[in-house]
């Protein structure tokens, strides 16, 4: 088949397209002069409104992006939180150089939106990736002290000048129970028993005693923020990851001694459940 040549018109500039009509003949160029458009006494009230959808659409494509870095970079945090086995111990140095890295990233790009997530603009602008970041913080933290956070303490952790709401903090406590499940899983295949438990037997707090207290607590907990539906999903996600750990638990207690060393055990069969699903969307 030969090829079809499209004339171009030479006095035409080359940077702007050709235009053409239903029969694809390309138009003449109208040269005619832009008129002004008419004033009136709203003119200037509506550019006002224009300028100010500008801004507010800008600014939340600037906060859009910095959240889906930050979000990137907890979970990268997360990530590498996964590698510890021991519970209520230092972070090895290898991994807290890593968290302390990833949370310098992670203040550089909050501080280029702390203007714009400013007063009424924080309840404004959805800030997503502070659920991530406070499930980062608060796995780190119980990792290295066996305890919950404080809403308190997280926003100390926070490294920038950014109001964290009460549903910032909750639902990302929801989700740090995901990876307490996940850490239990782990080490618990590895050692043999479940995580937490001391060795001269004082305390017989396991990570599994701790998330029934927190899965407790959030069930009585009022609801908070989030579109309506978010927090009961949330809540009944919670509690299948504590009930796979129990069932780890019950596994290690009841038939231990018939599992081979390294045993993994398969957390997808629940009760009815549909697998894990921790992340549920906000947007």
């Amino acid at each position: 088949m030969a090829e079809v040549v499209v004339p171009q018109n030479r006095n035409r500039a080359t940077g702007g397209g050709v235009k053409r009509d239903y029969q694809g003949k390309e138009k003449a160029m109208d040269n005619r002069a832009v008129k002004d458009v008419p004033r009136n006494a709203y003119t200037s009230m509506f550019e006002s409104f224009r300028d100010e959808l500008d801004e507010h659409h800008d600014r939340r494509m600037r906060i859009g992006k910095v959240s889906r870095d930050v979000t990137a970079l907890s979970k990268k945090i997360i990530f590498s939180l996964q590698r510890v086995r021991k519970l209520n111990q230092p972070l090895p140095a290898r991994i807290q150089a890593d968290v302390e890295e990833r949370l310098k990233e992670i203040a550089g790009h909050l501080a280029t939106i702390e203007a714009d997530v400013a007063g009424m603009n924080r309840y404004r602008y959805p800030l997503i990736c502070l659920e991530e970041f406070v499930e980062a913080i608060s796995f780190s933290h119980y990792l290295q002290h066996q305890k919950l956070i404080t809403p308190s303490e997280t926003q100390e952790a926070l490294p920038a000048q950014i109001a964290l709401t009460p549903s910032d903090w909750v639902f990302g406590i929801f989700d740090l129970t995901g990876e307490m499940m996940r850490f239990a899983t782990a080490a618990t295949a590895l050692s043999g028993s479940m995580p937490g438990l001391s060795t001269d037997g004082s305390d017989n707090r396991t990570i599994l005693t701790d998330m029934q207290e927190i899965s407790s607590l959030l069930q009585i907990c009022p609801t908070v923020g989030g579109k309506p539906g978010i927090y009961s999903k949330k809540s009944s996600i919670m509690i299948e990851q504590v009930r796979k750990v129990e069932r780890l638990g019950y596994g290690i207690i009841v038939r231990g001694n018939e599992r081979p060393k390294g045993w993994m055990p398969d957390m997808n069969e629940s009760m009815g459940g549909d697998g894990d699903q921790e992340d549920v969307s906000m947007d």
